[in-house]
């Protein structure tokens, strides 16, 4: 955890942190719209599109929540 609060600091000094919370929702957004696809489309068990779900809406959420304790940091 403290890597990640480290390269969300140092983004934040780059001016990057737009940018990289950004690229971190778009990636959610992609895993949880393929954890749909993949429950509607294919004979899988629930277990794997629920799992893409899940970290897609936890790489939704993360990007504020990382910015939030690399400020109180």
């Amino acid at each position: 955890m403290d890597e990640a609060l480290e390269v969300v600091d140092v983004a934040a000094d780059l001016g990057l942190e737009g940018a990289l919370t950004w690229l971190l929702r778009v990636v959610g957004l992609l895993l949880v719209l393929a954890g749909i696809g993949v429950f509607l489309l294919t004979e899988v068990t629930w277990l794997v599109p629920v799992g893409l779900i899940v970290v897609g809406f936890v790489l939704l959420i993360a990007p504020s929540v990382l910015l939030l304790l690399a400020e109180l940091a």
